[in-house]
């Protein structure tokens, strides 16, 4: 097989002085040429086809450029230089068809991954075959569609530090922790640690999609979890941390700076025990993060410190004795 005589000419005529319209209609025809014996070619033909599209491709525009990208994307021989110069455009409309579908070398998809745009991650993210080491990038660098849609891709192979990092996005996004639930790659242990953390709703509809024994194994974490939130829920015993607090004001030795290291350490009794006004914002979001079960959210403590910069300590001061006598531990 070759070129055939009469283009060889047009060939040398094109690459060095014709138009960008000739150059399209010439790489039309040699497109069309290629994908009319695509199944046929031996090795050296895809190479030959390789160099002359690759010559034609160098000064073309866009619309060419991706109308050849969706001819060849699906062609499983297609020539490895033009996927692999397509697939790393710029443009998306050139290189989405290619790295949504082409055969394209592990080294260059991690390059795009690394590099390229979101819209491209979104493209890969839909690839029947995503290793590992892919995977991670995507899931690293990619926004929210890009994670939903190799969350909800089943052929995309997921390392462990991958699925630890989709359990954690999905703290924030319910479609994404519901598209993670679903996967049955899922380790158990990020798995029991998704439903934890799920909304009632994201919870519920995992029910209602899992498979018989994916239902049973969803209601045993949810009945574990239940079970060790009311556990942390029990009554707690203050007397111990009450001594502890009274000695230390008693000789004038309970200072702001006590406070704030109970909550530090986790000791919970004793921060909750200790009672005085005036603390610094520091002191105050110690306390806050040592409350048992899930800590406050970055936006939560942004909320909690605009509202305590507002508060004087006169009112904060009332709003605790009236808590105080509603409760019947009024001093």
């Amino acid at each position: 097989m070759s070129v055939p005589a009469s283009l060889l000419p047009e060939l040398e005529d094109v690459v060095q002085h014709g138009s960008a319209e000739k150059r399209a209609e010439t790489l039309r025809r040699i497109t069309g040429l290629f994908l009319d014996g695509a199944q046929n070619f031996h090795a050296e033909h895809i190479a030959l086809f390789d160099d002359v599209i690759g010559c034609l491709i160098e000064e073309i525009e866009a619309k060419a450029l991706a109308e050849l990208a969706r001819r060849i994307a699906p062609v499983v021989n297609a020539p490895a230089g033009v996927v692999s110069s397509l697939a790393k455009n710029d443009d998306i409309a050139v290189a989405g068809p290619i790295l949504k579908q082409a055969r394209i070398a592990d080294r260059d998809l991690m390059y795009i991954a690394e590099n390229k745009s979101q819209a491209h991650l979104l493209a890969m993210s839909t690839r029947q075959r995503i290793n590992e080491a892919l995977s991670d990038i995507l899931v690293e660098r990619g926004d929210r569609e890009v994670v939903r849609s190799i969350a909800n891709n089943r052929h995309a192979q997921l390392s462990d530090n991958a699925f630890s990092t989709l359990v954690k996005r999905a703290e924030e996004d319910s479609v994404l922790a519901e598209k993670v639930g679903m996967r049955t790659d899922i380790p158990p242990r990020l798995f029991r640690q998704l439903l934890m953390r799920a909304s009632d709703v994201v919870q519920k509809r995992l029910l209602a999609k899992a498979k018989p024994e994916t239902q049973t194994e969803i209601r045993r974490v949810l009945a574990q979890v239940t079970d060790e939130v009311a556990a942390k829920a029990a009554p707690r015993n203050y007397a111990a941390a009450l001594a502890t607090v009274r000695a230390l004001h008693s000789q004038h030795k309970l200072k702001e700076t006590d406070i704030a290291e109970f909550a530090k350490s986790g000791k919970y009794q004793e921060t909750i025990a200790a009672r005085a006004s005036g603390f610094d914002w520091s002191t105050v979001k110690a306390i806050l993060n040592a409350r048992p079960g899930a800590k406050p959210s970055p936006h939560a403590l942004d909320v909690a410190r605009d509202n305590f910069e507002r508060l004087t300590v006169t009112t904060a001061q009332r709003v605790v004795r009236f808590w105080q006598v509603r409760q019947g531990t009024g001093d």
